[in-house]
């Protein structure tokens, strides 16, 4: 027998063993028959983010999702320069700890979503930074709890300057953009709030102003459609970020309602809402514009 065969033979008589070996894992596992492009449409390497309200809270877990998910090129937006530089620092520490041999381009840009001034501003230091921009998310907002007769007008006036306003002022200069280099995906930030009213707290023009963002995004979807442009929506439930747990932390009785209230018996974690935003701003969810997809473990179903 030639040296071929034998060696051919002995090269089959091993795959046998092997898989006979590794017979059990298979059937109790499976095997996949082909590899899959799937996971591959929510990557995001290769794409510029520019995300608001971004030192901190949700609008920070989101810039993390975004790393985890292979993005290098990344705007950290927030009020005060100094805590938005030291966001994109943090982010690129998170990166060396995902892979000590990662290189990522953080940068953090002073920006005032309620002016449109310091809007423009902050894409033309991203744009001078990046070249583009491919996914922005619109996270900055704020509220307040006042009953509607006690509600100071200012600070109602400051609430829709900032979650309105400043959502639209980000999405049109994203789009901006986005036009020219041939599209990009937006997702505006809202809140369940748009859809329901929340209890026992007293925030109608918070409500309001979130379900005018959710609109919004409706709106501009189809007027941005044709041109390559996607803007969908994600409303979250009760997170619990570091701002919330302090709050619940001398108050555990409202707490206690909103996980009574939520058919799957618990506050969200920022991390829940990692999945949405990454499909929202992926190819993953190319077809999909106008949409929202809410993260709130139920509560809106009841």
């Amino acid at each position: 027998m030639s040296a071929l065969r034998l060696a051919t033979r002995a090269l089959f008589s091993s795959r046998r063993a092997s898989s006979s070996s590794s017979l059990s894992t298979t059937r109790s596992m499976g095997t996949a028959a082909t590899p899959s492009k799937i996971p591959s449409l929510f990557s995001m390497e290769g794409k510029v983010c520019v995300v608001t309200g971004a030192a901190r809270g949700l609008g920070l877990e989101f810039c993390r999702a975004f790393v985890s998910s292979g993005c290098t090129s990344l705007a950290v937006l927030d009020l005060v320069l100094a805590e938005a530089r030291d966001g994109a620092e943090e982010l690129k520490a998170y990166a060396k700890e995902l892979n000590p041999e990662a290189e990522i381009n953080a940068i953090g840009i002073e920006c005032d979503v309620s002016s449109e001034v310091s809007v423009k501003k902050a894409f033309a230091d991203a744009v001078a930074e990046f070249g583009r921009v491919d996914s922005v998310v619109a996270s900055a907002g704020i509220v307040h709890n006042y009953s509607a007769f006690e509600y100071p007008v200012d600070r109602m006036r400051r609430l829709y300057d900032i979650n309105v306003h400043g959502a639209f002022f980000t999405a049109r200069e994203a789009a901006k953009v986005m036009i020219p280099q041939g599209g990009g995906a937006i997702v505006l930030v809202a809140s369940m709030s748009a859809n329901i009213v929340n209890v026992p707290q007293l925030q109608t023009p918070y409500n309001a102003s979130k379900a005018a963002v959710k609109h919004m995004a409706s709106s501009l979807a189809v007027e941005w459609a044709k041109q390559g442009v996607r803007v969908n929506v994600l409303s979250p439930g009760y997170m619990q970020t570091k701002l919330l747990k302090t709050v619940l932390s001398a108050d555990t009785e409202l707490k206690e309602t909103w996980e009574r209230m939520t058919p799957m018996g618990r506050l969200g974690d920022p991390e829940d809402l990692t999945g949405a935003i990454v499909y929202l701003s992926s190819d993953a969810s190319k077809f999909m514009t106008g949409s929202e997809i809410r993260v709130d473990g139920g509560y809106c179903t009841i």
